[in-house]
């Protein structure tokens, strides 16, 4: 690991000076970094959320064991979203998403950790989906010249036992994902679509939130892991998944 640039966040570290052209209120909110002593709480409505056909919600239900994935389609839904900066069990600096979705009458987990994989000329996100963390995909990064943050997922493989499976471009589906500050309405925006080039719209995301940094309590923060522990270090017990990947 390249500790000069362990305290750098990992979205600053993927887009080198790029970094600087986002609007300053998502500089804010992706300048987590291991070793801060907060983590992020976001807090808003998903105006659209979930599965629009009705036909793939079956297909859908059976990975929402996972975590990644959910049947459900609703409007105007509240949601959580919290963020933790850490270092995981390998020693990779990574931020791990924990989102709450409340559907009426059940609440949705839907988690990922996205973790830095340093490579000549620059930094590779990894994100890792799910609470087993089978499925990972690349993320390619670009900011527009709005200053907001667009992110396309790429290159899905899954991790079965000591298998790693590309998943074939048929069965393919990529996330478009876009971030911004809404001036007007002082609120943080994302919008996230899947797309499967058969089916078309898989899976669609978008609202608005505020949110805030909170101090991590001393037990979270404490350096109690590493590299072949076992446990990521800065990542409260509770938001750790059941199973790390080291692959990529």
């Amino acid at each position: 690991m390249n500790t000069s640039l362990e305290g750098t966040p990992i979205y600053e570290r993927a887009l080198g000076t790029a970094f600087g052209r986002l609007q300053p209120e998502l500089q804010d909110y992706f300048s987590l970094a291991p070793g801060s002593g907060s983590y992020g709480i976001g807090q808003g409505v998903f105006e659209v959320v979930g599965c629009r056909r009705r036909w793939l919600r079956p297909l859908l239900a059976l990975a929402s064991a996972e975590e990644s994935l959910f049947p459900e389609y609703g409007e105007m839904v509240p949601f959580r979203i919290e963020n933790h900066a850490h270092l995981d069990p390998f020693g990779r600096s990574s931020l791990t998403a924990r989102r709450e979705i409340f559907f009426p009458g059940r609440t949705r987990l839907f988690q990922d950790t996205t973790s830095a994989v340093g490579e000549d000329g620059g930094t590779r996100l990894v994100d890792y989906l799910g609470k087993h963390r089978r499925l990972a995909t690349d993320l390619r990064l670009e900011v527009t010249p709005e200053g907001r943050l667009r992110g396309i997922s790429a290159a899905a493989r899954a991790f079965l036992g000591p298998l790693r499976l590309a998943v074939p471009a048929a069965l393919d589906a990529q996330a478009y994902a876009e971030q911004w500050w809404d001036a007007g309405a002082g609120k943080h925006r994302i919008q996230v679509k899947v797309l499967q080039k058969h089916v078309g719209l898989v899976l669609v995301y978008a609202g608005y939130f505020d949110y805030r940094l909170a101090p991590l309590l001393p037990h979270a923060a404490a350096v109690n892991g590493g590299a072949g522990s076992g446990a990521a270090v800065g990542l409260p017990r509770y938001a750790e998944p059941d199973r790390w990947e080291s692959r990529v």
